[in-house]
C-alpha cells in the first residue's frame, strides 16, 4: 500500500476519464443516430454490433464509479453510475453494487461470493451433484455451453435488475426504476418505430446478445479456474485477493477491450484505483508478491479462457448421470 501511494497511484484521475466519458458518449449517440438514419434495412445489424461494444464500455465506466475510481465524492460517483448503468444500459446500479462489493470482500469462497453461487454454473464439486433435471444436464456440458450461454446474459442482467428494484427495501428504488423504465421505453419505443417487428427482434437479439457475450468474456478470465476457498477459510486479505485472481497480459488495446479487468489482482487489492495507474501498479505488486513468495498467476488471453473453461468441463464431470 505505501508503495503504491507513494507512487501517486490511488489519485484520482478525472481528466482522463472525462475523455473516456465523452467519447462513449459520442460512440452511443452516433450509434442511434445512424440507427435512425439507417431505417429499415438489415445494415441495421451492424449497428446492433456497434451498440453491444458500447454498452459494454458503458458497463465498464459504471463498475468504476462503483467502486468510487472516477471521483473521490459517492455522489459523483453515483451520478456517473446511474447514468451508465440504469439509464443507458438497463443495469440496475445500486443492485450491482452490492452484489459486486460482496465479491470483492469474499472472492471465489463458498457460501460468500455471490458469483460463484452456482445459479446458471457450478463452480464445486458439492453444487454438481446438487443439481436435478435440466439443471443437471447443463451442469454436465456446462464448459461446451458457455459461451452459448453468454447470449443470454444481458437478459438475464435486465431481469435481476427489474426484480431488484421491486423490492420495497430497494434504497433510491423509484429513482433506479424510473431510469431503468425510461430506458426500456426509449429502447424498445426506438425499435418499434424504426424497425418492422422480424428487423426489431433481429436487432435485439443481435445487440443484447452480443453485449452478454463481450461483458461475460470480459469477466470470465479473473477468477474462473483459480483456487475455491472454503466457507470457513480465514486466509490473510492480500493472499486471498492475489491467489483467487488471474491477470490478463497485453498492451493498451487489450487494456482498453477489458476495461482494466486484466488488471485483476490490482484491481482487488486496490479497487477505488483509477483504471489508467493498474498497469502501473502492476510491477510493484508482482514484485511485492515475489519477496512476500505469494504466486502471481498471469496469462494470455487464449490461456486464460482454456485454464477457465478446463475448470468448468472437469466440475461439470464430477455431476452425476443424468438419467
Amino acid at each position: 500500500m505505501h508503495r503504491v501511494r507513494a507512487a501517486g497511484l490511488l489519485d484520482r484521475r478525472p481528466g482522463p476519464y472525462a475523455v473516456r466519458i465523452a467519447v462513449n458518449a459520442a460512440l452511443m449517440v452516433a450509434g442511434w443516430t445512424a440507427f435512425a438514419l439507417l431505417g429499415d434495412s438489415w445494415w441495421q445489424l451492424a449497428v446492433a454490433v456497434l451498440l453491444a461494444f458500447v454498452f459494454t464500455q458503458s458497463g465498464f465506466l459504471g463498475h468504476e464509479a462503483g467502486h468510487r475510481q472516477i471521483f473521490r465524492s459517492r455522489r459523483a460517483n453515483q451520478v456517473v453510475g446511474l447514468t451508465h448503468g440504469n439509464l443507458a444500459i438497463g443495469l440496475a446500479f445500486g443492485w450491482w453494487v452490492d452484489k459486486h462489493h460482496r465479491h470483492h470482500a469474499h472472492p471465489n469462497q463458498e457460501g460468500h461470493d455471490p458469483d460463484i453461487g452456482g445459479e446458471a454454473l457450478v463452480f464445486t464439486e458439492a453444487q454438481a451433484r446438487g443439481r436435478r433435471g435440466l439443471g443437471l444436464r447443463i451442469a454436465r456440458y456446462q464448459a461446451q455451453l458457455f459461451f452459448p450461454m453468454l447470449l443470454l446474459e444481458g437478459l438475464a442482467l435486465h431481469v435481476a435488475s427489474v426484480r431488484a428494484v421491486l423490492r420495497k427495501s430497494y434504497r433510491q428504488r423509484g429513482l433506479e426504476a424510473g431510469l431503468l423504465a425510461l430506458h426500456a421505453v426509449g429502447y424498445v419505443g426506438a425499435l418499434v418505430l424504426v424497425l418492422p417487428p422480424g428487423k426489431a427482434l433481429a436487432f435485439a437479439a443481435v445487440q443484447q446478445g452480443l453485449f452478454g457475450v463481450y461483458l461475460g468474456c470480459a469477466f470470465a478470465p479473473n477468477h474462473k479456474g483459480m483456487p475455491i476457498l472454503s466457507a470457513d477459510d480465514d486466509t490473510d486479505f492480500l493472499r486471498r485477493q492475489v491467489l483467487t485472481a488471474r491477470n490478463i497480459r497485453g498492451g493498451r488495446l487489450v487494456d482498453a477491450l477489458f476495461g482494466g479487468l486484466n488488471y485483476q489482482i490490482e484491481h482487488h487489492l486496490f479497487p477505488s484505483m483509477p483504471r489508467g495507474a493498474l498497469r502501473r501498479a502492476r510491477p510493484i505488486v508482482r514484485a511485492y508478491c515475489a519477496e512476500l513468495g505469494v504466486p502471481y498467476a498471469e496469462t494470455g488471453i487464449v490461456d486464460s479462457y482454456r485454464q477457465a473453461l478446463g475448470h468448468l468441463r472437469a466440475v461439470g464431470r464430477g455431476a452425476p448421470t443424468a438419467p
